[in-house]
């Protein structure tokens, strides 16, 4: 498989989760119901405050690079092809990426990143995802009275964590998918979460 072929195989990964996890809610909710519609599920407000997490999901990106490869845990992410700017995709151009490789504990060993800038400058870089999530605090903007009414009371997600490889710049991201009571889109009535995208973290090269 070649890099550009690897790199677009991460990104349709990504949007593909990404696009499931907007699914999600609605699964759930089918599944806490048995044939004859009775609830199975004693569905509570949030207990734990703020909300964290043992496992997630990983994604890389990479932009405006010469070559690109991400190793983390265990797997590769990236392209030995040189990759757009960011700006080719939009102001957006994150949009909905979100991990593409999930149920990864917390948390192995730092990310090792690879890559040559637009200006062919080599660099190499370890990220520690384990230091900058040490708390293994999920990082979202929805208020603790936003949130709806999980099963037990407990956060069962998976959040994303992305990082972005764009020409001198690593920026480390978290997207998590969160039920809210209200609709975030009213009249449609699948718009019952946000899954806002959070820096957490820039390193500059």
């Amino acid at each position: 498989m070649t890099g550009k072929h690897l790199y677009t195989l991460t990104l349709a990964t990504g949007m593909t989760l990404a696009a499931c996890a907007n699914s999600t809610p609605h699964a759930k909710e089918a599944a806490m119901h048995n044939a004859s519609g009775t609830s199975q599920v004693n569905l509570m407000p949030v207990k734990q405050w703020p909300l964290k997490f043992d496992s997630h999901k990983f994604g890389a990106f990479c932009y405006d690079t010469q070559t690109c490869t991400v190793r983390y845990a265990n797997l590769e992410h990236g392209s030995e092809e040189p990759s757009p700017p960011s700006a080719t995709y939009g102001s957006d151009y994150m949009g909905h990426l979100s991990g593409g490789h999930g149920m990864i504990r917390n948390f192995p060993a730092p990310a090792k990143v690879s890559w040559r800038s637009r200006d062919g400058q080599a660099h190499e870089a370890e990220i520690d995802i384990g230091e900058i999530f040490a708390d293994e605090v999920i990082r979202h903007n929805v208020n603790r009275d936003e949130i709806a009414e999980l099963p037990d009371g407990e956060f069962q997600g998976e959040p994303s964590i992305i990082l972005e490889v764009n020409d001198r710049t690593v920026r480390v991201w978290m997207r998590a998918h969160i039920s809210t009571k209200e609709l975030q889109k009213p009249g449609n009535r699948y718009s019952d979460f946000r899954n806002d995208l959070v820096l957490v973290r820039t390193f500059n090269y």
